[in-house]
């Protein structure tokens, strides 16, 4: 196996809250629990959504919670290059096509084959574009899909257990650039995680539902997959995810033990520590012991 490489991820839509830190303090432990490297990624590919200056907010409430990553934060902003050569490559060994059809003409065309029922809020894409179907009809090309392959893929969570999705009956051919421009967070996250070499994604179960998508680009793209733990969801009070969406409000790291302490909660761990740097530790030990490495 190689070198243990973990990352926190987060989008500078806003301050960290609550259920943030729950993904953070989760894939610093892990990294730490396996004796391996940590990073933050800014994952501010979807500019429009961002918000100036939250990602200094991030960084800062990380620090005051003692969890600071083993090398500089990269920018998603900033790598397009590497996206637009993933995306051209995939093109040219036709695993990807550009797509004409707007948000109307998918609907009208599921409700046509009476597959009108959204899933997640996301409509299942029917391949209209596909070369195969005609390609673009000679319309101008709006976004670029991954075609995908037909079949069950099955993967293992490390807590949530065995996995199994039909992205082609479930998903449909995906968006990896979108019709406004912008890279796709799927092809972002893969890219970046095949070249920062991640060997161990920890994150929140609402994204379990991505994994199996990244599986067939990282495949696609000759990337090897890495190994996946998605955590508990801290709840708002409508019994929904917390989000920014619904109203979460902002870590508060004046007390950064306390924020630690309710996180841990959460993953189901009960700490001491006076200091930050002693909770950490004990912290990773009782990590260690439940999702560590084996002997």
């Amino acid at each position: 196996m190689p070198p243990y490489v973990g990352r926190f991820a987060p989008s500078p839509t806003g301050p960290l809250h609550a259920g943030s830190l729950v993904a953070a303090l989760a894939s610093w432990l892990d990294a730490r629990a396996h004796g391996g490297r940590w990073l933050v990624r800014i994952e501010d590919v979807d500019v429009p959504r961002c918000v100036e200056g939250a990602d200094g907010t991030i960084l800062q409430q990380l620090a005051d919670c003692g969890l600071t990553p083993d090398e500089a934060p990269i920018y998603q902003s900033r790598r397009s290059a590497l996206y637009q050569r993933a995306l051209d490559m995939l093109v040219e060994y036709r695993q990807a096509y550009g797509c004409a059809c707007s948000r109307k003409d998918i609907e009208a065309e599921l409700q046509r084959l009476g597959r009108d029922k959204p899933r997640h809020g996301e409509l299942v894409y029917p391949g209209t574009c596909r070369p195969e179907r005609g390609g673009l009809h000679g319309k101008p090309a709006r976004a670029w899909r991954l075609q995908v392959v037909p079949g069950t893929l099955l993967w293992n969570d490390r807590r949530l257990g065995p996995q199994a999705q039909d992205v082609e009956a479930e998903v449909g051919d995906f968006v990896l650039r979108r019709a406004d421009g912008w890279f796709a967070y799927q092809l972002a996250v893969v890219v970046d995680d095949g070249v920062q070499g991640v060997t161990d994604v920890v994150r929140g179960e609402d994204l379990a539902d991505n994994t199996a998508r990244q599986i067939l680009l990282q495949a696609a793209l000759g990337l090897p997959r890495p190994r996946y733990l998605h955590t508990p969801l801290v709840l708002g009070p409508n019994g929904e995810k917390l989000s920014k969406q619904n109203g979460a409000q902002a870590l508060d790291t004046a007390n950064p033990l306390a924020a630690l302490r309710a996180a841990a909660a959460v993953l189901g761990l009960q700490v001491q520590g006076e200091t930050v740097g002693d909770w950490l530790a004990a912290a990773t030990q009782q990590w260690a012991g439940r999702w560590g490495p084996g002997p």
